[in-house]
């Protein structure tokens, strides 16, 4: 169990996920986790969601009382942090950014301190299943790293990256859950025409994707491997590939993940 207390600014959707799966990994007990939410009801969800938190009433409470600080606020409220935070920490404290295009020039600048790491995260997260990655700012420790990589790994998966790629990250594992239940509903669509029932549909399209899913990471075999393994010569999966070439699948959702990025470009700027 880590020493560390962790404090949320921020206590909405995100905050909650990642300070449940803290607990639920055995990482930090909730005493060690302190949060401030300027709307009441995301306050009381946080502690309601994970039982023994503390919350507090003000973000300059947060960095006084905890060691390790997530700022869980959206890109647009940062400016509000940075005026009741800047200069005014105590030494020693480390802040994790999970708001997206807020680059770490931006927090050093903003929080007057360079011990900062900006993350990544996705909302499966909420189910311990998050595609994170992160970027240590200039005075982030390797130590500072570790556990901020740990404390990720909690709910899901976490890889270390250059800052110049969360923009990219942002677009393909932020922004790819929703381009994947896009997938799973039109799979779905894809079986009523065909005479499923609607509920039978959607499990099956569902557990298909999670599946292939878990075969890309446990088997580490290249996807295109994967998908001739499926696909015998003159079959069913073939012809399905071929008319998901004719209508361009693979050339759109490329595209989602562009624009996606280059609006997360947008937001850093």
């Amino acid at each position: 169990m880590l020493s560390q207390t962790i404090g949320f600014i921020g206590a909405g959707q995100m905050a909650r996920a990642l300070a449940k799966g803290f607990v639920r990994a055995g990482l930090v007990k909730p005493a060690q986790i302190i949060a401030a939410d300027p709307v009441p009801a995301a306050a009381q969800q946080f502690v309601d969601e994970v039982a023994g938190a503390s919350l507090v009433t003000s973000n300059s409470a947060v960095v006084a009382q905890t060691s390790t600080i997530f700022l869980a606020v959206k890109p647009q409220n940062m400016a509000g942090v940075f005026s009741e935070l800047a200069g005014k920490t105590p030494p020693g404290k480390l802040f994790v950014s999970i708001a997206a295009g807020v680059t770490l020039a931006k927090l050093e600048d903003g929080l007057k301190t360079g011990r900062i790491i900006r993350v990544m995260p996705n909302t499966p997260a909420l189910i311990g299943e998050g595609a994170s990655a992160y970027s240590l700012g200039p005075a982030a420790t390797p130590a500072d790293g570790q556990l901020v990589g740990e404390l990720l790994a909690a709910v899901g998966r976490a890889l270390l990256v250059d800052e110049k790629l969360l923009d990219a990250v942002t677009g393909l594992s932020g922004s790819g859950p929703a381009f994947v239940y896009v997938m799973i509903e039109a799979l779905s669509d894809g079986g009523v025409r065909m005479g499923l029932p609607r509920d039978i549909a959607a499990a099956l399209a569902a557990q298909t994707v999670r599946g292939a899913a878990a075969m890309v990471l446990e088997t580490g075999e290249h996807t295109s491997v994967l998908k001739d393994k499926v696909a015998s010569p003159g079959g069913t999966t073939i012809a399905g590939l071929q008319a998901l070439e004719d209508r361009g699948l693979r050339g759109a959702l490329i595209a989602a993940v562009e624009a996606a990025t280059r609006r997360s470009q947008e937001l850093g700027k």
